[in-house]
């Protein structure tokens, strides 16, 4: 297991994934997307695992793409569908519950909204920063930003790459829960509790009901936000702002 990515089962039935790059601020660099690929094969084959919880570190928990894979895509050579561990929250057959004890920044927001059950914290910031880069959103954002903070406050979002702390968003109607900070990950363990005492059958059969429109749904999303990026990326304005906002 990479140590970018630490799985533990700290208690029956719960499996708890922690992302940790601490040199990539918890970006999706190579380690972590590797460790978590690795992480939920891993999960996959333990049998007494009922429920997933996965937070990252400090203040992160898990903020987007590096500089050189934005660069990889505005040259175009790579998609953000060549790495498609954006998608293991959702299709992991156990529940999943994404403690964003830290901030949750562009594909890193995304990839944590794809968890069935959320937690955040009133004072860590989550945004869908794509559009502040000049290249229109990915990984599925413009399908599930909306159908997770509701469609008004979703399109904001993505439209104007601003960043929310948990407590405005809660204000603005978020349904998730939003704690302090510090109560993030053990309110997601009290609730992976309750959980861990269901039959599996039974968990996994509900996860597969409530998961299956959007597993039906993303693709042809997935489609368009490709179509998109092979238009906006290519804009040298992008490369410019990438530059300028990871200060190079």
């Amino acid at each position: 297991m990479s140590e970018a990515v630490q799985l533990s089962l700290p208690e029956p039935g719960i499996v708890v994934v922690k992302i940790e790059d601490r040199d990539a601020r918890n970006t999706f660099s190579r380690a972590v997307m590797e460790g978590l690929t690795r992480a939920f094969e891993t999960i996959r084959s333990e049998a007494q695992a009922r429920v997933v919880v996965i937070h990252g570190y400090e203040n992160y928990f898990c903020c987007g793409g590096t500089r050189d894979e934005l660069m990889k895509l505005h040259r175009g050579e790579v998609e953000f569908t060549d790495f498609p561990f954006y998608r293991l929250l959702l299709d992991c057959e156990l529940p999943t519950i994404s403690a964003m004890q830290g901030h949750a920044i562009g594909g890193g927001l995304a990839f944590g909204l794809y968890a069935d059950m959320l937690v955040l914290a009133e004072e860590s910031l989550y945004s869908a920063n794509f559009m502040r880069y000049g290249f229109t959103p990915g990984m599925g954002s413009t399908y599930i930003v909306p159908l997770k903070f509701g469609p008004c406050l979703g399109a904001e979002m993505l439209f104007s790459a601003a960043a929310y702390h948990g407590g405005q968003l809660k204000e603005r109607g978020l349904t998730a829960r939003v704690v302090k900070k510090k109560d993030v990950i053990p309110t997601a363990l009290a609730l992976a509790r309750e959980l861990a005492d269901r039959p599996l059958l039974s968990l996994k059969l509900l996860k597969q009901q409530l998961a299956q429109p959007i597993r039906d749904s993303l693709p042809a999303w997935i489609e368009r936000e490709v179509a998109m990026h092979r238009l906006s990326f290519r804009q040298p304005e992008v490369k410019d702002r990438i530059e300028k906002l990871f200060g190079n």
